[in-house]
């Protein structure tokens, strides 16, 4: 059987090689739940790769957002060449769910943008995960919310063999059946041709390569793989399985019942309406769920079908709804959850949220009540369905320590043998008069910097300030759209920009080594932004720098200022031992400087994308098809942030043609 391997030159160093011996050994005694707690810069993908390579299990990486998601992707990617590593994340570029503001009486539809790359990707994932290879899989908090049915995936499946017998009438209905439309024009994925004999399949979960099956009569003559651009014979097979079309399959051997449940329910519905004398509410359930049925019984789809799922699967109210995590069949698997302090919160979240949205709905009369087994899985939930997992942060909370038992891997030191930045305390009275002349030490050493502050008005004001006084200064705030937030850093880095003022500077993506001071205005207020594992964050990016150091501008020391000096403080002993110890001289990271964009027509494109949003159809096209050749180069070498923001840009110049 396969099994993982890396595929890397690099070999652990510093704190990496006591983490991966420590989560292995922990792992083989059978501990549950463990975290590792690894400061920036210190490799944690690296280690969790090792980790997955010695324990040989399958394993679920989640992480709180889709730009982090495809970061992670990208590494895995890499470090596992030879194995299956898949990307599960929702497939919205954008959703607007179904919602009910009772005050105003607005009923908001269902609106949503699919992206058919990621949608083809989640197929590539179930179907891995069917398969008896080793598969990772990195996903978003997607991972939680309701999919298909394991045995409906697994039931809907066509094996074909060389050299045996198959009607190839009966094999169009098996495809239709799958999902699979004929197209004798375009063969996109999702959809087959019959061309004399020989069939042709795109299989739903990808673009790059088509199935071409032979026939001699019913006898299947040979089975091949064909390369979407070429047309050419990459490989051929005695067996293939051919997989549905798309991640929701309809079991149709229960469609009749399916249907006489959802009357059923509509008829006590209207029953209990009428008895609350809503009758408004019972004419809306009536004429909107008859209409749905009249669809589902004609079309076998109708918009929001989710909605019906429970009684489309037979399961029993409140029962749990099948996710992700069903497909990591037996309790022989790992989960590492990235960012725990982000991620886990916001899993914790997703259920209340969803459930607060929908029951409006349900008491207005928009949805039966069976539309509140279409959820994510609450906490208690989440929690049943992991075997295995570490929790991966920086600064992990208190509940991932103690879910663990107080297990915790630390993971310090960094190969590279920079250090913590130092921590000041300046006056918060003169805050503004003191940064000004910080930042003028700051240029006269041509090193950049980050100040954050706690609100949107202090931030523009601010900012205003600093141009008047003549500084190179930019506010980075929540508006802004990946292309913006990534030509303003590269510009901060280049030197156009001395200085950049946000609120929340915590994201990912800002780990700008010319960075060696970061401000922070008011911090001893209380608030998120302010406490300690927030301010470790914030400290974490002047560690790219030699020269990094940290201000807090505050007139008195709160006990979240001191947790952090002090933790802050213990990191830069650990690491300062062991650069003394190796002899060590830690130098600033050097990292290139992507251009904003790659090419002539690209540099319309982003131009005419910045001015009005409105971009030329062709120029536009070319241009995706430049940076996605961009994407992949940036990930073949190792350029992972470069390669998380070309598939951004992707996403928001795709999103603009539709």
């Amino acid at each position: 059987m396969k099994k993982f391997q890396l595929t890397t030159s690099m070999t652990p160093k510093g704190d990496q090689i006591k983490s991966i011996s420590q989560l292995t050994i922990n792992i083989k005694k059978g501990i549950k739940s463990q975290v590792l707690l690894g400061a920036t810069g210190t490799g944690k993908t690296f280690t969790i790769a090792n980790v997955i390579e010695k324990i040989q299990q399958n394993t679920l990486v989640i992480v709180h957002n889709k730009t982090l998601a495809a970061q992670l992707y990208s590494e895995f990617k890499e470090l596992f060449k030879n194995n299956r590593v898949e990307y599960f994340v929702s497939y919205f570029d954008f959703y607007q769910p179904e919602a009910y503001i009772p005050r105003s009486d607005t009923y908001i539809e269902k609106s949503a943008m699919v992206n058919q790359e990621i949608e083809m990707l989640r197929l590539s994932t179930i179907n891995s995960l069917v398969s008896s290879e080793p598969t990772i899989v990195i996903a978003s908090v997607a991972a939680i919310y309701a999919s298909v049915a394991p045995s409906d995936f697994e039931m809907y499946r066509i094996v074909l063999s060389k050299n045996t017998v198959r009607n190839l009438k009966q094999l169009q209905y098996d495809l239709v059946r799958l999902q699979y439309q004929r197209n004798n024009i375009d063969l996109k994925p999702g959809t087959f041709r019959l061309k004399g004999d020989v069939l042709e399949i795109a299989p739903g979960y990808t673009d790059t390569f088509t199935i071409r099956i032979s026939f001699f009569g019913d006898m299947i003559e040979e089975i091949a793989l064909m390369d979407t651009l070429t047309g050419e014979v990459k490989e051929k097979w005695d067996t293939y399985v051919i997989v549905p079309a798309s991640e929701y399959i309809m079991n149709k051997k229960r469609w009749k019942e399916s249907m006489t449940l959802i009357k059923e329910e509509l008829k006590q519905r209207i029953s209990d309406f009428k008895k609350q004398n809503k009758l408004l509410e019972a004419q809306r359930i009536e004429e909107r769920t008859l209409h749905d049925v009249e669809s589902l019984e004609e079309l076998g789809y109708c918009n929001g079908i989710e909605n019906y799922s429970r009684h489309l699967e037979l399961r029993a109210a409140g029962s749990t709804p099948y996710t992700l995590f069903d497909y990591f069949y037996a309790n022989n698997w790992l989960m590492v959850v990235d960012e725990s302090h982000m991620t886990i919160p916001q899993v914790r979240g997703m259920y209340n949220t969803d459930r607060s949205r929908k029951l409006t709905l349900v008491n207005y009369g928009f949805r039966l009540p069976s539309a509140l087994d279409n959820r994510p899985l609450n906490f208690d939930e989440f929690q049943a369905k992991v075997d295995k997992v570490i929790y991966v942060s920086a600064t992990p909370n208190e509940w991932e320590i103690e879910k663990s038992n107080q297990v915790v891997v630390e993971q310090i030191v960094r190969p590279t043998g920079l250090v913590d930045p130092q921590i000041e305390i300046h006056s918060a009275k003169y805050q503004v008069d003191d940064l000004v002349v910080e930042l003028q030490k700051q240029i006269e050493k041509k090193e950049r910097t980050f100040v954050t502050v706690l609100t949107i008005k202090m931030a523009e004001n601010l900012t205003d300030y600093l141009q008047k006084q003549k500084f190179k200064v930019m506010y980075m705030h929540n508006e802004l759209k990946t292309l913006e937030r990534a030509k303003i850093i590269n510009d901060l880095r280049r030197g156009r920009y001395d200085v950049i003022v946000g609120i929340n500077l915590l994201r990912e993506g800002l780990d700008v080594p010319e960075v060696s001071l970061v401000a922070v205005f008011d911090a001893d207020k209380p608030g998120f932004f302010r406490n300690d594992k927030a301010l470790i964050q914030t400290f974490g990016r002047a560690a790219r720098n030699v020269n990094g150091r940290v201000i807090l501008y505050a007139n008195n020391k709160t006990e979240a200022m001191q947790t952090a000096i002090n933790e802050t403080n213990r990191r830069r002993a650990i690491q300062l031992a062991y650069n003394n110890k190796k002899h060590i001289v830690p130098k600033t990271i050097v990292k290139p400087i992507f251009d904003d964009i790659t090419s002539k027509d690209d540099a319309k494109v982003v131009e005419a994308y910045f001015k009005s949003n409105k971009i030329d159809f062709k120029k536009q096209t070319k241009a995706i098809g430049i940076l996605r050749k961009e994407m992949l180069q940036a990930s073949k070498n190792q350029e992972y942030e470069r390669a998380a923001f070309l598939r951004d840009t992707i996403i928001e110049l795709e999103s603009k043609s539709k």
